[in-house]
């Protein structure tokens, strides 16, 4: 029986990493976090192509000043998470490359 920040989700019981007693427990949670990660990264792609309605050209898909303050902003919270803020950047900087990407696909459409 696990004790201690293990809780219930709706699906399942999420073990907290220092309650993990095998490396497969700790791999199933990992895969498991993955999974979400993809999610919430589809589901922000829906939003990137529902602001498409909102803009005419390509200079309002690229949108430098909302780019750079995205960037800071995720550089920043990823600085108060304790994650390496040049790393989260880079993530970023291709993430928000490859929305651009499918915005200009939808306005050529």
């Amino acid at each position: 029986m696990h004790t201690g920040s293990t809780h219930m989700t709706s699906e399942r019981v999420v073990i907290a990493p220092d309650e993990c007693n095998s490396k497969e427990e700790i791999r199933a949670e990992i895969d498991h976090i993955d999974q979400q990660i993809i999610s919430l990264l589809a589901e922000r792609l829906e939003y990137v192509k529902a602001i498409v309605k909102f803009k005419k050209t390509a200079d309002d898909v690229v949108a430098q000043k909302r780019f750079d303050a995205v960037i800071a902003t995720r550089r920043q919270l990823a600085a108060a998470k304790g994650l390496n803020p040049d790393v989260i950047e880079t993530i970023y900087r291709t993430w928000l490359g490859y929305c651009i990407e499918e915005e200009h696909k939808l306005i050529e459409d």
